[in-house]
């Protein structure tokens, strides 16, 4: 049966089987939702065994379980492993939800609830792709599913999983639906994802918080210090100046700047969609470069001292700051991080102390467009949506997916099939039927062509 018409057809259970997925709170961010989680669990095996798995189980981890399935075609033909998580996003505030979050309406064309994309709904594309695929006679590889519930938490317990069963997650290419499209009608694939090294940095002036005039002039400020050493990590060209820290950063071929050149990309709009008159960063680079294949430095946070109603004449003993770098292919966050250390150390006046703790990071991650899978999603995404899809690289981490490749080997095409407008993580997550329809669609090409 022609892939359009068996969607056609067999819609309304489609919605069904993601409805009573999506009726199920898997938070896993909120203690108070585990059975929830194993909940979850439990329905995504049953949906898959539906779909036409050989096998599928409920495996657990050190956190929340996992799910398992499979189906081996011939140990002659490659294999696919898909990736995609169960669990949710928390949904407050509530009072900004138009509907209830967890009972799923169809409305303007679109799925409201949460998880209808992130990413209950994008897994639900693989599924249904590959249902089609088997019963229908069309399947060529061997495919194979992990589903993890603890994603939106950084995915703590996914590594030491994935490193006690390589074996039975062997595989040629994992395909992840878990990311999204530059629009509705501008299709694209995701090729690279920036990684991410972050800090708490405290630096220390006097032993107690002084009176201003007493003491203003004579003792260093650490809010002062604080803020000239900030100040001191970009240089006027907008260049991080730890030194070192550009010698794994991989420039960018004139092929590669030439196709994000060829992005539409309206920086006028860019500009008044957050509310700034002019645009900053590293010299001799477009935005879509600074913002995706860059590295960056940002201060996330920054406090000390009186910061109360009214006013209070403190010369303050403390300042503290979150700072983050986002990284790019071939930089190690571990390595960054040291080195973040070891300058931002060495740069403070010895009238302060400064105290600085690593927190979570990442590594980045690009998929070479020459892959074959990467070309059988190509032709999957021009089948469905009638042109072929702009290769882009994004700003935002993800980093279990160079965990995949350190760990398992392989790498990773991401097929996702999201949109700005979905409000993932935020009230009122939504999900276009009509994306819906064109996911499988071209998830279906994808296995037609990947060999």
């Amino acid at each position: 049966m022609e892939v359009k018409k068996y969607i056609q057809e067999n819609e309304q259970r489609f919605l069904e089987e993601l409805f009573s997925l999506i009726r199920i709170p898997s938070i896993s961010a909120q203690s108070s939702h585990k059975d929830d989680i194993w909940a979850c669990a439990e329905r995504w095996k049953e949906l898959l065994i539906e779909a036409g798995v050989d096998k599928a189980e409920v495996m657990p981890s050190t956190g929340n379980p996992l799910v398992y399935a499979e189906k081996i075609v011939s140990p002659d033909v490659p294999t696919i492993l898909i990736y995609s998580h169960y669990d949710v996003m928390p949904v407050e505030p509530l009072e900004l939800w138009n509907s209830a979050p967890f009972e799923p309406i169809i409305k303007d064309g679109r799925i409201w609830a949460r998880g209808a994309d992130d990413d209950k709904g994008q897994a639900m594309i693989q599924v249904k792709a590959f249902e089609y695929v088997v019963r229908n006679g069309l399947l060529n590889n061997n495919v194979k599913f992990i589903f993890e519930g603890e994603e939106e938490i950084g995915s703590p317990s996914l590594n030491a999983f994935l490193a006690e069963h390589k074996e039975l997650l062997k595989s040629d290419i994992i395909l992840v639906s878990d990311t999204s499209m530059l629009g509705a009608e501008l299709p694209s694939l995701t090729t690279g994802l920036r990684g991410l090294a972050y800090w708490q940095v405290e630096v220390t002036g006097p032993n107690r918080d002084l009176h201003s005039g007493h003491f203003g002039g004579a003792v260093a400020n650490p809010i002062n210090v604080l803020c000239e050493m900030i100040a001191g990590m970009t240089d006027g060209d907008g260049r991080i100046t730890i030194p070192g820290f550009y010698d794994d950063v991989e420039e960018l071929s004139s092929e590669e700047r030439d196709m994000i050149a060829s992005i539409p990309f309206d920086e006028e709009a860019y500009k008044n969609a957050i509310g700034v008159k002019a645009l900053r960063g590293e010299k001799g680079y477009a935005t879509l470069e600074r913002n995706s294949c860059r590295p960056s430095f940002d201060v996330c946070g920054i406090w000390g001292g009186y910061i109360g109603e009214g006013a209070k004449t403190v010369l303050p003993s403390k300042a503290y700051a979150k700072l983050s770098c986002r990284l790019v292919a071939h930089q190690d966050h571990e390595k960054i991080s040291r080195m973040f250390a070891e300058y931002f150390t060495s740069i403070a006046p010895d009238c302060v102390k400064v105290e600085i703790t690593p927190m979570h990071g990442g590594e980045g991650y690009v998929c070479p467009i020459t892959l074959p899978a990467y070309k059988a999603a190509e032709k999957g995404f021009e089948k469905a949506f009638g042109k072929k899809p702009l290769a882009v690289r994004r700003g935002g981490s993800i980093p279990i997916i160079s965990d995949f490749e350190k760990i398992l080997g392989v790498k990773t095409v991401l097929m996702g099939f999201g949109l700005e407008s979905d409000a993932i993580h935020s009230p009122n997550e939504n999900f276009r039927l009509d994306i819906f329809r064109k996911g499988i669609e071209a998830v279906v090409e994808f296995h037609k062509n990947y060999k």
